[in-house]
């Protein structure tokens, strides 16, 4: 925390975002963002008329990118946890300024990669067949289809997120119902801030409700990625059947999942003045664990070779080469700039606190990230039968309900931004030095 500001000015600096009028560039986003939410719409409506055979899935490539980005997205939920939950169980305090964001992002983000295997299955009014529901078929869930663990880690996932996030708003919540103006603001406000006051027993059910939320939401960033992983390691396909693929899939999550908090974070950090609040110090920190997980990722990539090569499997061999050298050697050698060689900027103290080199390092990072899982899945096409090879494209309503996906994220993301305290006040408040009771200095306290 830059300035050794009092309670008050925090308070100040964070409800002031959520009472003032939105600003233009606000309007902006929010117009663009809802525009491409209706186009997502528009796509999914006349998806559901036709059927999946506007997409351009052909025989070898039967997922394409409807299971491309439900990974893409499940990746980028990854950082909200992580960051919340496991930094505030290792009692690292510099999380306190973009925990919010990251926990925002984590529910977004699931919203969306939710949808794709939702509309993937072709005939969503049928989709509760995923569920062990009792119906009049007697039909059960193949309990041994990774596709029906995704429903159950990746629900149960969204659950806890969800919770815990809501939970971490309580205190800031009831902030703003007192200094709400506006009959309205003061009823929602309070309706949803559960009649808080502040008390010492409410603190100290606070905060056994917190942690016990995040013991539980621990594991949860492991075994969801995993199970994601999974749905590519359970088949036998050369390239995709492999024990590498569950730590490969979470270090990859987590990498993405930072990235987009340093997007979104830097962003927000210039246009609402929190240059005091998001320090350049937290910037860094996060830019070393973007470095720690990028190696990680460039190793399972040298180690996927190697265990192609080591295999004696030609079929494992060639899946590797056709990647790095095959029709879509472009989509891997992007995914490799992008992934392994831009994280390596950061070991560069002057490039690890740049501002501009962070904001573009991070962008590309989420390409790459993208064209990763693009890779993994395109490369199908060319299997084990020459004859049935074939490239595949996405068709326009690939692309359109992709970026659609992108206008449902920030449209959720700004109404978040305009309504709800985008830094955890009461968080922030805890790690400065006012609140150890023996600090000298009295500062004031809303």
């Amino acid at each position: 925390m830059l300035g050794n500001p009092t309670f008050e000015k925090i308070t100040e600096a964070v409800s002031r975002i959520v009472e003032r009028k939105p600003t233009r560039w606000w309007y902006g986003l929010f117009s663009v963002s809802v525009a491409l939410t209706l186009m997502l719409v528009a796509n999914l409506v006349y998806l559901f008329w036709e059927g999946t055979g506007i997409w351009g899935l052909n025989n070898p490539v039967g997922w394409g990118w409807a299971i491309v980005n439900f990974v893409f997205w499940v990746g980028i939920g990854h950082a909200g946890t992580l960051i919340s939950a496991i930094l505030f169980l290792l009692r690292q305090r510099w999380r306190t300024s973009i925990n919010r964001f990251a926990e925002a992002m984590t529910i977004f983000a699931v919203i969306c990669a939710l949808l794709f295997p939702a509309i993937h299955v072709g005939r969503v009014w049928v989709l509760y067949w995923v569920f062990p529901l009792p119906n009049q078929m007697s039909m059960w869930p193949n309990w041994r289809s990774p596709l029906l663990w995704d429903t159950f880690a990746v629900g149960t996932y969204f659950t806890c997120s969800l919770l815990f996030w809501y939970v971490g708003l309580v205190p800031d919540l009831a902030t703003l119902r007192d200094r709400a103006k506006s009959k309205i603001r003061k009823i929602m406000y309070g309706l949803f801030s559960l009649g808080w006051r502040g008390g010492n027993r409410q603190w100290k059910h606070y905060e056994l409700a917190y942690l016990v939320l995040a013991g539980i939401s621990t594991p949860l960033v492991l075994s969801v990625h995993s199970i994601v992983a999974t749905d590519f390691a359970t088949s036998l396909l050369p390239g995709w059947h492999t024990t590498i693929f569950p730590p490969y899939f979470v270090a990859g999550a987590i990498f993405s999942g930072f990235a987009m908090v340093m997007t979104l974070s830097l962003i927000a950090r210039k246009v609402f003045n929190l240059e005091d609040i998001i320090t350049p110090r937290t910037l860094e920190r996060m830019n070393k664990i973007i470095l720690v997980t990028g190696m990680m990722v460039g190793y399972a990539y040298s180690m996927e070779f190697f265990i192609a090569w080591y295999s004696g499997n030609e079929y494992e061999r060639f899946a590797f080469i056709n990647r790095a050298f095959g029709p879509y050697a472009w989509a891997y050698w992007i995914m490799v700039s992008c992934n392994v060689i831009v994280p390596q900027l950061f070991w560069f103290k002057r490039l690890r606190t740049s501002i501009p080199v962070m904001f573009v390092a991070s962008i590309l990072v989420n390409v790459g990230m993208w064209f990763e899982r693009f890779v993994i899945v395109v490369t199908l096409s060319r299997d084990f039968l020459p004859s049935s090879w074939d490239y595949y494209s996405p068709t326009i309503y690939d692309i359109m309900i992709f970026v659609g996906s992108f206008g449902l994220f920030f449209t959720l993301f700004l109404l978040f931004l305009r309504y709800l305290p985008m830094v955890a006040m009461s968080e922030v408040k805890g790690v400065l030095p006012q609140a150890d009771p023996h600090h000298s200095h009295a500062g004031g306290h809303q």
